[in-house]
């Protein structure tokens, strides 16, 4: 039987149930429910990493239902301290080309409804989002993806949306006009909530398509839940090729500031 204790995990597709070597499955409860579905533990080079289905194993779950406290409250309580998560997004930009990786470094919520903190309790904690990504995380992941010859985007903004449906041709055009690079439904507040148990949390991104497609190109139509299964599907084998290279270097002690997320962040009187 495999130890309960993972030090790396990852969030994504049901398709990277085979990153793991001698994997096993267990079934959890935290006070915020259970979570996605079971977790697997298993082995990456030596290293002890847990994966979460997002949305499940049958992809069951749409966006705004995912119980993203439970998923980051069960890492955390088997011990995870980072977070390699993988998201299929839209493009706002030309240059932000279907196939490509991103490496998101901000986010704007545009979500709502969601349980999106730790904190509704009486202790009031106001938690630093500056940088809510990992930088440590998200270098070492482009000096990879560098190593391998993806072709990535070492930074890039996402405009989060409830979903499930997507946007309107007007609301893509506000977005793209704010300067937003990507646009996605799952980011959010799963990078919030890994903050605020001060731990590290990088995106790698993979670009499916251009939302509603692009101004005065008549060849780019607006995006389908079949395109973005289908680029994600053509892509997922360069993704954990990525994450089976990113995984081994990642330093076993932490330089960064997520571990000291909270540190004078309760407000008191």
């Amino acid at each position: 039987m495999i130890s309960m204790d993972a030090e790396i995990g990852i969030i994504g597709g049901s398709g990277f149930y085979s990153l793991l070597e001698n994997a096993e499955e267990i079934e959890m409860r935290t006070e915020y429910g259970a979570p996605s579905d079971k977790i697997s533990i298993g082995m990456i080079s030596g290293r002890r990493v847990a994966f979460i289905p997002r949305h499940g194993k049958s992809h069951r779950i749409p966006p705004q239902r995912v119980p993203y406290r439970a998923n980051i409250a069960a890492l955390n309580e088997i011990g995870v301290k980072r977070i390699i998560a993988t998201n299929a997004v839209g493009s706002l930009k030309p240059e932000f080309r279907p196939s490509e990786m991103v490496f998101l470094d901000q986010y704007v919520n545009m979500t709502h409804g969601r349980d999106d903190t730790f904190f509704d309790n009486d202790i009031v904690v106001h938690v630093s989002s500056a940088e809510p990504y990992c930088e440590e995380l998200r270098g070492l992941g482009a000096n990879m993806a560098d190593k391998l010859g993806i072709k990535y985007h070492k930074s890039g903004t996402i405009v989060v949306i409830n979903g499930p449906r997507f946007s309107t041709k007007a609301e893509s055009r506000m977005f793209s006009a704010q300067g937003f690079d990507t646009i996605g439904m799952t980011q959010y507040p799963e990078v919030a909530l890994a903050r605020e148990k001060e731990m590290c949390y990088a995106s790698i991104a993979l670009v499916t398509d251009y939302d509603v497609g692009l101004e005065g190109r008549s060849d780019i139509k607006p995006v389908s839940a079949e395109e973005v299964g289908n680029i994600f599907n053509d892509n997922v084998k360069l993704v954990k090729e990525l994450i089976r290279a990113l995984v081994p270097s990642v330093p076993k002690e932490r330089s960064c500031k997520c571990k000291n997320a909270l540190d004078g962040a309760t407000f008191s009187r």
